[in-house]
């Protein structure tokens, strides 16, 4: 009992209860078989069998039922004969080679935690009294250590979760002794801190004394005095305060401090743990929006400052200027009315890229063209640079916005010139690359620090752009480019070998499906003609919201479909029935009952497949739309090119079902072909349609209205028995035994429904 109890190895102390058990009852061999928290059995742990006979002990088909057996037990079991009373109880007598067996339930405080049985009392004796008190009073021992050895397990595992979360968290935790005032633990991101302003060979210890705390209102305060010392006799607690942390040789680092005093049962002080997050990144987060807003107000002020002094002096000149001096005046005002145009319609792409509402309006294009066109309106703008193009001959069309396209391949051109002398060329080319095409722009300037690539592509990032010497830029560029770019579903990168080895920007956009008027080079195909094959696509549009109404009716239409548009619910069942649309975009917050009570309550809406929109991203929302019956679900805001891939997956799934498989039922939907085990069952054609609405709905019931509507076409108000009859003859014919279905489960008074695949 007392080596039991003086270990929390759970394998330990089964083995030694198993093998005193034995020693203590002259039993042959014995077995403990546990639970675990979640109620399956666990590993067999045996004494006296060899590693083969323990696990054919363990492979026992009867071992779970007599786990089972063992749990209603209220006493121990003693069997004189093994084979005969185990097939009384109706198990398998190969579970007992031997003819004498004493178990008894394992429990801690009425929890039943497994079984330990002893087997083949020596002699071939029967188990005596004293042996049961024996094996009770281990039973009971080894209940306790089980439960006390789980306890701690989960205590030690919680302390360890506990402990890796707050080593890696992004705020510096340190803990102070309450007794001593001195340093018990710091974490990952303190270390780091208290490495800024530590000297080589000084412990924490040692900074924590010649540290200088300036509060937010610049006074100056040493450690002794900061308030979280004050604690250490007080219950105050310090909240959210701002501190920069210096030392004398002037490095420091700005923190938000929080205190909190850590007491024991007894209210005693204990420890003091105090958190630090660095505001460095948010310092410098508000410096390059500084920056950012006195370089765009630096680029409107100049041109406004040259048109207010052209017509400062056209208007005021005294004679009166001559017609081509008039004209010279116009033609700068003209200018940089074109500039500042540029700049504000590049603030508004970047807060169109922000806000996620940047709208793209891809068909299939010749990159050559592409190209070409971005080209020209280089040279035409004043580039003094040579443009080389290098395109794969095989270049297949790809989907693009054909002036979103161009803008960015114009902001590639004018990046690479700014950084380049005017004596080197600029060089594009393209390639084919898997499903994309792939279009690069490179130069033979400057060339940028490994360390500055990550930052290229952000909106403040102006000291990525000076280092490629983008002089008088505002940072917007590159970062409007990425935008494009990812709003077309493609990927841009730079590359760059370092300083004075040039720069490469790369970016990749769709390959279009390649028709023969695309292949044969008869130009894009127009809206009209997309709109044509896909007429019988309706879809119907319900959101009580007039922009994104419009939004989304603009997307469908441009991508060929045939939109039907509705802010008012009440007309949803009346638009079904009469425009009998193919897909349903659907707002889950609407006027009256939300989308999924709109499901529920209008039996049309639930034969169709429903795509929700809405601007609730929580995975709750999400999954209660989901389990609903919806087919997908997009957050607000989404990109025209997000919602029609979404309606395209949609209405591919919902025309080219895959086939059905539940365990050796197999159901074609392509051939109309049913089979069973691999033999074809021949099913009418309603039996069919029947099964095949309620496999296309495996997971969800299918209630006697929705099955008469959708199979006969008859009103709810008919009679179900009609259902009732023909699941009956289905039944029958797939082999499904009413009494114990496993195709087509009953759910009563309410319909039918048919199990998910993998559903247990």
């Amino acid at each position: 009992m007392l080596r039991i109890g003086a270990t929390l190895d759970l394998d330990t102390i089964l083995r030694e209860a198993v093998e005193s058990a034995c020693a203590l009852t002259g039993a042959g061999y014995g077995a403990i078989t546990t639970l675990d928290e979640s109620g399956r059995p666990g590993d067999l742990v045996a004494f006296g069998l060899t590693e083969a006979e323990r696990r054919e002990m363990s492979d026992q088909p009867d071992g779970a039922r007599l786990l089972d057996y063992f749990r209603d037990l209220q006493r121990p079991l003693r069997v004189a004969d093994g084979s005969v009373d185990m097939r009384a109880l109706g198990l398998s007598s190969v579970l007992l080679p031997s003819k004498t067996l004493l178990g008894t339930p394992l429990r801690h405080r009425g929890v039943y935690v497994g079984k330990f049985c002893l087997f083949e009392k020596e002699g071939g004796r029967a188990f005596s009294d004293e042996d049961e008190e024996v094996l009770v009073l281990f039973a009971s021992q080894v209940g306790a250590a089980i439960a006390n050895a789980r306890m701690h397990r989960a205590e030690r595992q919680a302390r360890a979760d506990l402990e890796a979360l707050v080593e890696t968290s992004p705020v510096g935790v340190v803990v102070f002794d309450a007794a001593t005032g001195g340093l018990l633990s710091l974490n990952r991101e303190a270390k780091r801190l208290v490495g800024v302003l530590n000297r080589p060979g000084q412990s924490p210890e040692d900074l924590l004394g010649s540290v200088t705390y300036r509060r937010a209102d610049g006074r100056e305060i040493a450690l002794r005095e900061f308030p979280l010392f004050g604690q250490l006799n007080s219950p105050r607690q310090v909240r959210a305060e701002e501190f920069v942390l210096s030392v004398p040789d002037g490095r420091s680092v700005p923190t938000l401090v929080n205190a909190t005093p850590i007491r024991s049962e007894d209210g005693d002080l204990v420890s003091v743990v105090v958190t630090m997050q660095d505001l460095s990144p948010l310092e410098e987060a508000d410096r390059l929006r500084a920056e950012f807003l006195g370089m765009v107000s630096h680029e409107l002020r100049a041109p406004l400052t040259s048109i207010k002094g052209s017509t400062t002096t056209a208007l005021g000149a005294l004679p009166t200027p001559d017609p081509a001096e008039m004209r010279q005046f116009l033609r700068i005002i003209d200018d940089q009315a074109d500039r500042m145009h540029g700049l504000i319609v590049d603030l508004l792409d970047a807060g169109r890229i922000e806000a996620g509402t940047l709208s793209v309006s891809p068909e299939p294009s010749r990159v050559a063209e592409l190209v070409d066109e971005a080209r020209n309106t280089f040279l035409s703008g004043g580039g003094r640079h040579a443009v080389l193009i290098d395109l794969a001959p095989d270049l297949p069309p790809a989907m693009a916005d054909r002036r979103r396209i161009v803008q960015v391949l114009n902001n590639l051109l004018s990046n690479a010139a700014r950084s380049s002398p005017e004596t080197t060329p600029v060089r594009v080319a393209a390639e084919r690359d898997g499903v994309h095409v792939s279009i690069s722009v490179s130069d033979e300037g400057m060339g940028v620090a490994p360390e500055m690539l990550p930052l290229l592509f952000r909106k403040y990032a102006g000291g990525g752009n000076r280092e490629r010497g983008a002089d008088g830029g505002y940072g917007l560029g590159l970062a409007i480019c990425k935008g494009l770019v990812e709003a077309h579903g493609g990927r841009i990168r730079a590359e760059s070998e370092g300083r004075g080895r040039g720069t490469r920007f790369v970016f990749t956009i769709p390959v279009a499906a390649e028709t023969d008027a695309a292949a044969s080079g008869a130009g894009r195909e127009t809206p009209c003609a997309r709109r044509g094959a896909r007429e019988e696509h309706r879809i119907l549009v319900v959101d009580d919201d007039p922009q994104t109404l419009r939004y989304v009716r603009d997307a469908l239409s441009a991508a060929g479909y045939m939109p039907l548009v509705t802010g008012d619910p009440r007309e949803v069942p009346g638009l079904i029935k009469e425009k009998q649309p193919r897909l349903v975009l659907l707002d889950l917050v609407l006027p009256g009952p939300d989308g999924i009570k709109m499901m529920e309550s209008v039996p049309d809406l639930a034969d169709l497949p429903v795509i929700f929109i809405s601007g609730y991203g929580r995975d709750e929302t999400i999954a209660r739309a989901l389990d609903a019956g919806a087919v997908d679900y997009i957050v607000k805001p989404f990109s025209p090119t997000e919602l029609t891939a979404r309606v395209r997956a949609a209405l591919r799934k919902l025309a080219e079902p895959a086939p059905f498989l539940l365990r050796d039922l197999a159901i074609d939907y392509e051939r109309h072909r049913v089979a069973v085990s691999g033999e074809p069952v021949r099913l009418t054609a309603t039996e069919y349609e029947l099964l095949r609405v309620l496999s296309l709905n495996a997971g969800r019931v299918a209630t006697y209205e929705a099955l008469l509507r959708r199979v006969w076409g008859k009103r709810s108000d008919d009679d179900p028995d009609l259902v009732r009859v023909f699941v009956k003859k289905l039944r029958r014919k797939l082999g499904d035994d009413a009494r114990r279905p496993v195709y087509i489960l009953n759910e009563r008074g309410v319909g039918y429904r048919m199990p998910l695949p993998d559903d247990p």
